[in-house]
């Protein structure tokens, strides 16, 4: 949305913003002036407000659901590539292992996944991590992907770092799935138009 912003415009543009709202006692339309900034910080605003309410929508998910989620947000990154195949393992017993991503159709590139379903004060640490690679040892892998809606603690970066296993926190997380557009919908479009001076141009 903030990338439709022309460069061009300078700081002493304004824009118009008509922003209607029921009130039994004002019976005309009011107009708000915008500068190009506060329009950004509101952008910024609405996306912050967002992450918040999917953050707590995620903790409140079934878990088994949540597993469903991430697996498709890889997919929609592009993960599973073009004639890949994805899955989530079952419920129970799954070996530490909850997503399998085959990157071509015959498997010879396999990532494996790992969610954690966690409230905030529920940190992630190294233990996890740990144990976590010792279920990608048993596969064989070389690659695996560790996703929670808490954080990590620096011990759990550092060891994750050195066994090549990647971390998605809970902030990386909500961003990732507004950027790939997962959970969210798009509320509503604004377009702002600037002189195409080329145009006129002879």
């Amino acid at each position: 949305m903030r990338s439709n912003l022309s460069s061009s415009l300078t700081k002493s543009v304004q824009f118009i913003i008509a922003i209607y709202e029921i009130d039994n006692d004002i019976t005309e339309d009011q107009t708000f002036e915008l500068t190009e900034k506060q329009i950004k910080d509101w952008f910024d605003k609405q996306s912050s407000d967002l992450s918040e309410q999917l953050i707590v929508k995620l903790r409140s998910t079934d878990p088994y659901q949540f597993e469903h989620m991430m697996v498709q947000l890889l997919n929609d990154m592009g993960y599973k590539g073009t004639n890949g195949q994805s899955v989530v393992t079952q419920k129970s017993n799954d070996g530490g292992i909850d997503g399998i991503i085959n990157q071509d159709p015959l498997g010879l590139r396999t990532v494996y996944v790992q969610v954690k379903r966690y409230s905030e004060k529920n940190i992630v640490g190294s233990p996890e991590i740990n144990s976590f690679f010792g279920a990608l040892r048993r596969k064989q892998a070389d690659r695996g992907v560790f996703i929670t809606t808490s954080s990590f603690t620096n011990d759990a970066r550092d060891a994750a770092k050195q066994l090549n296993i990647a971390l998605v926190d809970g902030e990386m997380l909500t961003n990732l799935m507004i950027q790939y557009k997962v959970g969210v919908q798009i509320r509503q479009n604004y377009e702002l138009y600037d002189i195409d001076d080329d145009f006129f141009e002879e």
